[in-house]
């Protein structure tokens, strides 16, 4: 069980504690319990939305959102500003985005790009508690770190060393496209139609956004892999609000 601790104390704030540093291989396992995690997170973002059932809608929405945000530690909303930056300021080119990726300062589109985000996010999420569709909160979190594993099986990550390069190095590809079919499955089991709405939502984002990553880096970064789950979880989550209108 050691990879499912590592994927959870890597993915989340939660105070996990591991015995030593982990083996490549071993991190490069942990990569199949990511599906897993996004489970447990729309688990616990789906009985807090139980405990909220009488509370007034926009306070029952921001509470969600607040605690779907510190579930994770803001850690992909830094990488999606960092990406915001960097795919500004890159100007098409691949070493000068890959080097504003590395810079720890956020510039004006990266604030203005979490604030569309948290907001889509946020107007989404009041949406869906309007129609009652809590099935989303148990969906659209398993469907963004599925997304992690999916770019790990299909993209070459380009930053030489660190834990990225040892995810992908020693990530077990075979058992990976079977943990991708059983998150595909659960979101079907748990949100029936609106599930298979949400699959192909993300597939189309996430085609999409593969493709731009390519064409500027080559591949991903830890950055951008972190912009890929923000992107398609906002994606999904206004989607799924629509197709109940």
């Amino acid at each position: 069980m050691l990879p499912f601790w590592i994927a959870l104390q890597f993915l989340s704030s939660l105070p996990i504690r591991l015995p030593g540093m982990p083996q490549p291989q071993e991190l490069g396992r942990s990569l199949l319990f990511y599906p897993l995690v996004g489970l447990l997170f729309g688990l616990l973002l789906w009985g807090l939305n139980g405990l909220l059932a009488d509370a007034p809608l926009m306070l029952h929405a921001a509470l969600l959102l607040t605690v779907w945000v510190l579930l994770s530690g803001g850690l992909h909303l830094d990488g999606l500003a960092d990406s915001a930056d960097a795919w500004l300021g890159g100007f098409g080119d691949r070493e000068r985005t890959l080097t504003i990726m590395k810079d720890p300062r956020s510039g004006p589109i990266a604030v203005v790009t979490l604030v569309l985000v948290l907001l889509l996010k946020f107007c989404a999420l009041l949406a869906l508690l309007e129609q009652r569709n809590g099935a989303a909160l148990l969906i659209v979190p398993l469907i963004g770190r599925s997304a992690l594993l999916a770019v790990f099986l299909t993209t070459p990550y380009v930053r030489a060393g660190g834990l990225g390069q040892a995810l992908a190095d020693h990530l077990p590809r075979k058992a990976g496209w079977w943990v991708l079919g059983l998150g595909a499955v659960a979101c079907v089991v748990l949100a029936g139609s609106a599930g298979l709405w949400a699959l192909a939502l993300a597939a189309v984002g996430f085609v999409w956004l593969r493709r731009v990553m390519m064409r500027r880096l080559g591949g991903t970064t830890g950055d951008t892999a972190g912009a890929l789950l923000e992107l398609l979880e906002v994606l999904v989550l206004v989607g799924l609000a629509l197709m109940q209108q």
